[in-house]
């Protein structure tokens, strides 16, 4: 038994906190603070290299919100800070989660000022959820926003996750894999998720395999018979001799079945149309063709652009880790106390107060038009977005979809995307507007604060 697991226990989450989130519960509990609160969860402004954020896990934390419990072996983990008062310990003892929850749907493209979820609860509760809350649709939503441009840049062509090895940590690798499936990709190499999220599992040899046989033919020959139709790898030494080696073999036994072959280094592009010419006059053109090895979504777009007869790409690193864009500064801030609108009034980081709504509009031709985001109370023609998935603490039954059905919500949302939105390129277009109603609400809270 490891003294220490690998990845955060389930039961421990409740400890998943910034020691601030704690400090100020006891504070709002020490004072009688125990009034109403509305936390808003948006960002500013947009990555650099992202024209939207497909937002993920926004409603799948609801499990995690509804299941909270702080256990005994917690608050003497707690008690030994030497920070909180026994009867506030008492309190967390107590806790269970007793408000409520609106969020978007999950791969719903969003864009800034645009709430991915509000929670609205006694204030001392909601506060406590602020790094959880963050911390899980942060990352799949990064991660499901890279993913999404790698299909746009692939064009139709399959896209599998080769990344688990160098995704930044466990938890990533895994949960990872469910916001891909948001974003339209194949496949993944990753087992676990691939089984536990219901998506294709892919992966044949790595050159490590190649290497540690007698010969390249001897590694083939070997993979064909115990996985017919599998992919070979066929860059360890030299690609174009390995492939006419392949022919060869398959000349003289015709009832071998290959799927596939995969380059993985080199300039993939010449050798790709090289190797789909030696097949093709082979008669093979039932072998298709997979790329690999340090690719992106603009590597991608290069190869697609060039007609290189590659039919699917596995990409690791620049998916796993998100590695242009990384981070994405969500906010979750309090925008209602005590049924009175609050807001933040820093530089750059102005807030808006109230409790919210978005209303999506599209055009004629079922292309997004225009986001309102407006007062809870407010109407607008256009679909409301915010929809409630918890109530009084407990999930809404039916209120969450399944994954697969949420996966067939999310292709037809991004399917609702202008052209200017899909490229790789950026926009320069913001689809937003704040309705009169925010701007007064802003206005109005911003001079009775100053006073």
């Amino acid at each position: 038994m490891l003294k220490h697991p690998p990845v955060v226990k389930e039961t421990d989450l409740p400890l998943l906190v910034d020691l601030y989130e704690l400090a100020m519960a006891q504070a709002y509990w020490s004072e009688g603070m125990n009034e109403n609160a509305v936390f808003s969860l948006f960002f500013r402004t947009l990555p650099e290299n992202r024209n939207f954020v497909l937002a993920c896990g926004q409603q799948h934390v609801a499990y995690i919100i509804e299941s909270l419990v702080f256990t005994d072996e917690h608050i003497k983990r707690l008690e030994s800070l030497g920070r909180f008062q026994p009867r506030f310990l008492d309190w967390l003892r107590e806790f269970r989660f007793s408000g409520s929850v609106h969020a978007i749907a999950e791969g719903t493209p969003v864009f800034p000022q645009e709430p991915l979820l509000e929670v609205e609860g006694p204030v001392a509760e909601v506060q406590l959820l602020e790094s959880l809350v963050m911390n899980y649709v942060h990352l799949e939503s990064v991660l499901a926003s890279k993913a999404v441009r790698l299909i746009f840049a692939a064009q139709g062509r399959p896209v599998v996750d080769f990344g688990m090895r160098r995704t930044h940590g466990m938890d990533a690798a895994h949960r990872g894999v469910r916001a891909y499936r948001f974003a339209g990709l194949a496949g993944t190499s990753n087992v676990l998720a691939g089984l536990d999220f219901n998506m294709p599992v892919y992966g044949t040899m790595a050159h490590s395999f190649v290497q540690a046989c007698t010969d390249e033919m001897e590694a083939f020959r070997t993979y064909a018979r115990l996985y017919p139709g599998t992919t070979l790898l066929v860059d360890t030494y030299d690609t174009l001799s390995a492939v006419e080696r392949i022919i060869d073999w398959l000349r003289e036994e015709p009832e071998v079945r290959i799927g596939g072959i995969r380059l993985d280094s080199g300039d993939l592009a010449s050798e790709a149309a090289e190797c789909r010419r030696m097949l093709d006059e082979a008669g093979l053109g039932h072998v298709k063709i997979m790329a690999s090895g340090g690719l992106d979504e603009y590597k991608i777009a290069t190869l697609v652009s060039d007609n290189a007869p590659i039919d699917g790409f596995g990409v690791g690193t620049a998916i796993g880790a998100s590695n242009d864009e990384p981070a994405l500064e969500l906010a979750f801030k309090l925008t209602e106390y005590a049924d009175l609108p609050r807001m933040k009034n820093s530089p750059g980081k102005q807030s808006f107060p109230g409790r919210k709504q978005v209303y999506r509009r599209l055009d004629s031709n079922g292309r997004l038009a225009q986001d309102v985001v407006a007062g809870r109370d407010e109407v607008f023609d256009g679909e409301p977005l915010l929809k409630p998935v918890m109530k009084r603490g407990l999930i809404i039954e039916g209120a969450i979809p399944t994954l697969d059905s949420q996966v067939d919500n999310a292709k037809r949302a991004v399917d609702t995307l202008p052209s200017q939105f899909r490229s790789l390129e950026p926009a320069h277009e913001n689809p937003v507007v704040i309705s009169d109603f925010l701007r007064a609400l802003q206005r109005d809270t911003l001079a009775k604060v100053r006073g």
